[in-house]
């Protein structure tokens, strides 16, 4: 189905058609309706329910009413209250009509349906007294005929049963005092059924200043007048009360308003069924009903809606959430040619105005601007909020009508007109023009953020509810996303705060932070911010030895440090999937070079970099905040003088730069590069790997670890099988049966082909895990000659590696072990004849025991008796060593008595050694970090110094 103007599918009534409406018309008049002097459509009770739809509380309403009049129950007192133009008028004017049966019920148009729910066959025709309280004038009495009527019940009588009503009540009327309950009961008893209406209650008792009197009495006695009528209505059956009370501060007026309003409730509440007429839901009828003659064909606008629900969900990622239901597509049918946007923004926002009432309101305004596009042949499939055309006067009159002053430069400037700039912004780009792009927008805007006040919490519009103001099916989102950015970048009354926009009558300072942005340096003064808002991202508590953001080569470290070195590239070096890679160029200098000298440990370094995509937006971002920085820094040092609400703006501003630029900073640093080298004929040939990291981490310094460890690029522990098959391929080879293990470690720090370890004591752990089986290698402190000092092999236990340490083959290990085990010493009679004993130090019993000491001299005296010796569990050994022959020492310690023991099974061994020096000057403080940092990679239990 073809996306039709809604000008070809329903049709006004002819006063909106024409212009002929008059404003005062949309606000009903119940005094002007009773005394016969109103407009057709007020006046003539069958149009007026044509016009007129029955909500949901207006139905409950007449149902009451009807079964009251007609003596079978409903309530005899109602309130209604509503905020103002809520519609409190409507309603008693539909009463009115439906009472006074000057038409046939079955004329009026949704009542029939209303009196078959209610049972009543037979609507008696009802005596309707109407008092408008702003028409009564407390000294001013109301003259009929020769009765001059000067109080409420002397009024109330006169219209209830004329002047034999108003003799029962006369003296009461003349001395300004309350009947009383009782006369009130008989003067409504005898004109029953009736319908007793009194309209703006409040205006008229608000009037009676207290303690002075009135021709229409005090304010005390016509508050008890209110307490007796209330209270009368209770006992006639076939009579209802009707009183319409203000909701909203605007139509209370004042403390005597305030102290009537309070009054007034105290005694209504004793009685009342209070009833609020018109909810959310039902405007859309209401306003359809009364400006539309035709709304269109149920096809033909369901089909409409139907397009527009689809394109809806076609982008639900554009669009607000709750377009995205079948609920939405019921609201654009039931509003139609209407957007459900208009009305949202109208009843929601535009109601809060103080002078703008809530139905009558959005009737007026809606009348003029109907009028306005059917008249310039408007083709929008519905009235939207970029439907209306705020260049006409008579619609932009209307608009600022409600507004502070101020707005009529903003809306020609602005917002729409021949000179303004979402004008030449259209004019300028086909793009845009095509579809009024810039035009539409504002106008959204304007509608959506022009009530906002200061008590507001969250400001403007988003952008989605921009998009849903003025993009129809068929059209580029793109195109008004695109537009909203050129609005904001050129207009002075626009302010955006993230995907926010809002108008206000003062000048933004956007126009003044674009100027400073274009003078920003970027050498000295950009570059130095990323630097250091980059480096804060990734904190101190990490694995590397160092991160090193923005640093030249000859700035990088070249050495063994306790961790690899993590290098950040700067914006100039972003990583992209192109043929030319600027990251990698940069990476490669850094790698290969210190400055102007080769660089060493190559195996130390890895870089991180940014996104080739996203550099140009962490520049713009880095720019912004530099300009609201020097801003907000100009105010605070007099230099730039600015309103509180401007200064703190501006530091809003600067405060939503700040967090974007952090924001952009994690979305472009994401690129991990590791370089590799694979051997090609023989020829290391260098290869970078990359991988990117979450911008959504919530620590990316361990997110970028983690990536690590998961590629295996950094490892944090080593498996001995690993490291067996390291020494095999690049060490152990061609008859080579040893290699020095510092010279391992350090080979790693240096060659790209080698594994990147996080520390030397991964290094160590590894050694360590595989010298506790035969199957991997050996290990020894030194070697003299032949001779291995401190060989291990199948037995690990901690080890310190220096220039001396050897790793060992392991055929070559246990060949070693098996040539330099020591002779087995003869057996010898075990003196008491129990076994045997070996005479040497590694013998056992025949138990399994451990060493044994030689058979001590037996008497002869005690031969043949069972001398049981006592067996030694503990040994205890003491040595001071020679500082400066100490490893030499210690390996002959380990080899001679360490490993007799640890050679057993079931023998536990701990070794401790005590360190004491003594400094007469005392130790530097190099010195001092030096050795407690040793100590903690060697896990001392404790190393202090004292003074």
């Amino acid at each position: 189905m073809s996306l039709k103007p809604w000008r070809e599918i329903a049709r006004p009534h002819k006063d909106v058609l024409e212009g002929t409406f008059k404003q005062s018309e949309f606000a009903a008049d119940i005094s002007q309706v009773a005394s016969g002097n109103a407009t057709a459509e007020y006046q003539d009770a069958e149009k007026f329910f044509s016009r007129t739809f029955i909500t949901e509380g207006m139905r409950l309403l007449l149902i009451s009413v009807a079964q009251r009049l007609a003596g079978q129950g409903g309530d005899p007192v109602i309130q209604l209250q509503t905020a103002f133009g809520g519609g409190k008028t409507h309603t008693m004017l539909s009463v009115f009509h439906l009472a006074s049966r000057k038409v046939s019920t079955d004329k009026l148009t949704g009542v029939p349906p209303l009196l078959d729910e209610a049972g009543i066959h037979d609507l008696p025709s009802a005596k309707v007294a109407v008092i408008d309280g702003i028409k009564l004038s407390p000294s001013q009495p109301q003259q009929h005929g020769s009765v001059s009527a000067n109080t409420l019940w002397g009024e109330l009588a006169w219209q209830l049963l004329g002047e034999e009503g108003y003799a029962m009540v006369a003296q009461s009327d003349a001395d300004g005092t309350s009947p009383g309950k009782e006369v009130v009961r008989q003067l409504v008893e005898k004109a029953a059924p009736c319908v007793i209406l009194i309209d703006e209650l409040v205006a008229f008792v608000r009037q009676l200043e207290i303690g002075k009197q009135f021709n229409a009495g005090t304010f005390d006695s016509n508050i008890s007048f209110i307490q007796a009528l209330t209270e009368a209505m209770k006992s006639v059956p076939n009579a209802i009360l009707l009183a319409s009370l203000p909701e909203s501060e605007l139509e209370v007026g004042g403390t005597m308003g305030q102290r009537a309003l309070e009054s007034l409730e105290k005694y209504f509440a004793r009685v009342e069924s209070v009833w609020k007429p018109v909810a959310s839901n039902e405007a859309f009828e209401i306003v359809r009903r009364r400006l539309f003659e035709f709304a269109g064909e149920r096809a033909e606008v369901e089909g409409i809606s139907r397009q527009f629900s689809d394109f809806y969900r076609a982008n639900s990622d554009k669009f607000p959430l709750e377009t995205q239901s079948n609920v939405y597509f019921d609201r654009l049918c039931q509003s139609y040619p209407v957007h459900p946007e208009v009305f949202d923004r109208l009843y929601e926002d535009w109601s809060t105005l103080d002078k703008f009432q809530r139905t009558r309101g959005v009737l007026q305004y809606m009348a003029i601007v109907i009028h306005r596009l059917w008249n310039s042949d408007n083709k929008d499939a519905l009235i939207m909020p970029g439907s209306i055309a705020l260049d006409d006067s008579n619609v932009r009159n209307k608009s600022i009508h409600y507004l502070p002053q101020g707005w009529e430069p903003v809306l020609e400037k602005e917002v729409d007109g021949p000179r303004s700039e979402p004008v030449s912004i259209d004019g300028h780009d086909t793009r845009f023009g095509s579809v009024q792009a810039a035009r539409r927008a504002m106008r959204t805007i304007f509608l959506g953020s022009a009530p906002s006040n200061a008590e507001q919490g969250v400001k403007g519009v988003n952008q989605e509810h921009i998009l849903l103001g003025c993009v129809q099916p068929g059209q580029t989102i793109g195109v008004f996303e695109d537009v909203l950015k050129r609005l904001r970048d050129r207009l002075h009354y626009l302010y955006s705060e993230q995907d926010r926009y809002y108008l206000d009558t003062r000048p933004n300072l956007r126009r003044e932070m674009e100027s400073r942005k274009h003078h920003i340096q970027d050498r000295d003064e950009l570059l130095p911010l990323l630097k250091d808002r980059v480096n804060r991202v990734f904190g101190r508590n990490h694995c590397f030895g160092g991160i090193h953001v923005f640093t030249p080569s000859g700035d990088v470290p070249d050495d063994y440090a306790s961790g690899p070195r993590l290098v950040v590239l700067p914006p100039s070096a972003a990583h992209s999937r192109g043929e030319s890679n600027q990251a990698y160029e940069a990476a490669e200098e850094i790698l290969r070079n210190r400055g102007e000298q080769p660089r060493q440990k190559q195996n130390r370094l890895i870089f991180f970099a940014a996104d080739y995509d996203v550099v140009s937006r962490l520049k713009e971002a880095g720019r912004i905040y530099l300009a609201w920085r020097s801003i907000v820094t100009d105010v605070n040092d007099g230099k730039l003088d600015l309103t509180v609400s401007l200064s703190k703006q501006a530091k809003r501003n600067m405060d939503a730069a700040e967090q974007s630029l952090n924001q952009v900073i994690r979305e472009a640093y994401k690129w991990i590069l590791c370089p590799v080298e694979e051997f090609v004929k023989g020829k290391p040939q260098l290869e970078w790997e990359s991988v990117a990291v979450s911008p959504a981490s919530q620590n990316l310094v361990a997110e970028i670890e983690n990536k690590l460890k998961e590629e295996e690029w950094l490892i944090s522990e080593w498996s001995p099988i690993h490291l067996r098959n390291t020494l095999q391929r690049w060490y152990l080879k061609e008859g080579v049966t040893e290699v020095g293990a510092l010279k391992v470690l350090q080979d790693s720090c240096r060659y790209l082909y080698l594994p990147r370890l996080v520390n030397d004591q991964v290094f160590k752990n590894a050694i360590i895990a595989g010298l506790t089986s035969e199957d991997y290698f050996g290990f020894a402190s030194g070697k003299d000659g032949d001779r291995y000092l401190g060989f291990t092999f199948g037995n690990g236990s901690m080890l310190m590696l220096d220039d001396s340490s050897l790793l060992i083959e392991r055929e070559a290990a246990i060949d070693y072990r098996e040539r330099t085990k020591p002779a087995p010493q003869p057996e010898v009679l075990d003196p008491t004849g129990d076994g045997v004993t070996d005479t040497g130090n590694g013998g056992t019993g025949p138990t399994g025991g451990g060493t044994t000491n030689p058979a001590p001299e037996i008497p002869t005296s005690s031969i043949g008796q069972n001398v049981q010796s006592v067996a030694k569990k503990q040994f205890y050994g003491a040595i001071e060593l020679d500082p400066l022959r100490a490893k030499m020492d210690f390996a002959t310690i380990v080899d001679e008595v360490i490993q007799q023991f640890t050679a057993k099974v079931g023998v536990e061994v701990t070794i401790s050694i005590d360190i004491q020096a003594h400094a007469q000057d005392g130790f530097d403080e190099a010195l001092q970090r030096t050795i407690k940092e040793n100590c903690s990679v060697l896990r001392f239990n404790s190393s202090e110094f004292e003074e």
